[in-house]
């Protein structure tokens, strides 16, 4: 059987990240083929990241639901449960007290006697005291009104493995498909391993020689070591190991070969990012490039326009259709509508399975780029054909499969509903697009004027092709009227429009248009009425 094709478009897709790091919050945006694919914006001070470890105190237990409540100096007390504190708790506590009690030797995690593993069956309140000083990790951060969820089962993510403190067995990422290689790598890894530290093999490290290995292992090591300082110096509660950088973050999860530029404009980030792939891909150091233009660099990417036309409730998809995405506090829902196709007379079937497969497309790259978790519900529209929803359904988990994040897709119901359920870690996404109006006063919201000329062409798409209409008068106000028109010539919007649409339309700077406002008169001087479902919504 042949690949399917989205596995072609993944070997050839090229690769950029795009990193705008200003004082006081950094965006990144990873693009893929020139669109955007992933993004992140984050305040520079913001802590609880996924990944932090906090020497912390109990502040309260909670028997009947098995879990206690941390003080880690959040607003809201973190949360843990009994099971996420880990098989090897008890050892990590007796360390964490002898440790505190002698703050001026580092006790060795190598020749620390390990305690025998939790019982499954215990409760909270057999291990567990108020007021008791332990270590506790973001598991993920503080969302709406809840503080931080917090592990004991404690790791330091590298580039090729993984380090889990007071565990003593080698893990092989299951993506490892071949099992020599998965005995090459354990045996390698095996040989360099300290006594007490568990090791998972991730997917990168494969071909990844005894050196590479050696090298990061040593690093890892090294950073729980200064973890373990930290706390023996700190009040409580206190930070001792930091994630690194954001920028740093998500290139060590995402970084592969296929980059051709990580462009950075702040000269300490890029500094960072550099030492951190000569480190890793010492041959890929030359992709780390700085940014010294005076265009901003979300605007030189077109980041910036693509964040206005994709992060807001209402977002185009193909074949004239678009997707409404709401956020609740329990689940996302998000419904598929036909737009202008719902009013073609070809096979509504046919036409619903087309519709719908390309929105499949928009809404799995919406869930990537608004790392979108917990339920998700989506409304397709209506297939009466099982064999439809089950090409759809299949449709879809091979787009999720690009998706790095632990998910499950469950098929579509009769009424054309699919649930997904996406690992949540980190709020969702939730970009505010809308802009205030700049006629009535900011009394009302209008949709992003950076996107106006995108939308207009879009409906003289419609016009000329679907509506065949060839000959007609544009009427703008005339602000956007000499914006269409500037530029050297033929490098200019209106002239563009010209070859696309032909020379039997007219332009027309109009006094009484709004600012963001168009109209189009036919031959006749007859008002063509352009407007879609999808202009309802903001």
């Amino acid at each position: 059987m042949a690949p399917p094709l989205f596995f072609f478009n993944l070997c050839t897709m090229t690769s950029e990240v795009v990193i705008d790091a200003l004082s006081n919050e950094i965006t990144i945006g990873l693009l893929e083929d020139g669109r955007l694919a992933e993004y992140q914006r984050e305040r520079q001070d913001a802590s609880f990241s996924v990944g932090n470890i906090y020497l912390a105190r109990v502040k309260k237990l909670m028997p009947g639901l098995n879990a206690a409540f941390i003080d880690v100096g959040h607003e809201k007390e973190g949360f843990i449960h009994y099971q996420d504190l880990g098989p090897q708790f008890k050892t990590l506590a007796k360390y964490v007290k002898q440790q505190i009690s002698d703050r001026k030797h580092l006790i060795p995690v190598e020749r620390f006697k390990r305690e025998p593993d939790m019982d499954k069956n215990d409760t909270v309140g057999e291990v567990l005291t108020v007021g008791q000083e332990i270590l506790v990790q973001i598991a993920k951060e503080p969302i709406s009104t809840k503080g931080p969820r917090l592990t004991c089962d404690l790791s330091l993510p590298g580039r090729f493995m993984v380090l889990i403190p007071f565990q003593d067995k080698v893990s092989v990422s299951t993506k490892i498909k071949s099992s020599e290689e998965k005995s090459r790598l354990r045996q390698i890894i095996g040989a360099i391993r300290p006594k007490n530290f568990g090791v998972i093999i991730r997917t990168s490290a494969q071909g990844m020689g005894a050196e590479e290995l050696t090298q990061e292992l040593t690093s890892l090591v090294k950073r729980w070591e200064e973890c373990v300082t930290t706390f023996m110096k700190g009040k409580l509660p206190s930070l001792c190991y930091e994630e690194t950088s954001r920028a740093v973050a998500l290139l060590r999860d995402i970084f592969n070969p296929s980059f051709e530029n990580i462009w950075v404009n702040d000269p300490v980030t890029f500094n960072q990012i550099k030492d951190y792939v000569s480190l890793i891909a010492p041959e890929k150091a030359d992709v780390v490039k700085l940014y010294e233009e005076e265009q901003p660099i979300l605007d030189k990417f077109a980041v910036t326009r693509q964040i206005k036309s994709s992060l807001g409730k209402t977002v185009s998809c193909k074949e004239g259709a678009y997707i409404i995405i709401e956020h609740t506090e329990a689940l996302h829902v998000i419904d598929v509508n036909s737009g202008h196709r719902s009013h073609q007379a070809d096979d509504q079937e046919a036409n619903a399975l087309l519709v719908d497969m390309g929105a499949a497309e928009e809404i799995c790259r919406q869930m990537r780029l608004r790392d979108m978790g917990g339920i998700v519900v989506i409304d397709f529209i209506d297939l009466n054909k099982s064999e439809h929803r089950e090409q759809l359904y299949k449709h879809v988990k091979e787009l999720m499969a690009r998706d790095r994040a632990k998910h499950n897709i469950l098929p579509l119901s009769k009424f054309c509903l699919m649930q997904i359920t996406r690992q949540r870690v980190r709020p969702v996404m939730d970009v505010q697009t809308a802009e205030a109006c700049p006629v009535c006063g900011d009394r009302h919201v209008v949709k992003p004027s950076i996107l106006f000329c995108d939308r207009l062409q879009e409906k003289l798409d419609m016009l000329t092709s679907e509506m065949k209409v060839k000959s007609f008068r544009l009427h703008l106000h005339p602000f956007i009227a000499a914006y269409v028109r500037q530029g050297w010539f033929f490098r200019s919007l209106y002239w563009q429009w010209r070859r696309r649409y032909g020379m039997s339309w007219r332009l027309i700077a109009d006094q009484s248009m709004e600012l963001l406002q168009y109209k189009v008169l036919d031959a006749d001087r007859n008002e063509i009425d352009l407007s879609q479902p999808i202009d309802a919504h903001v």
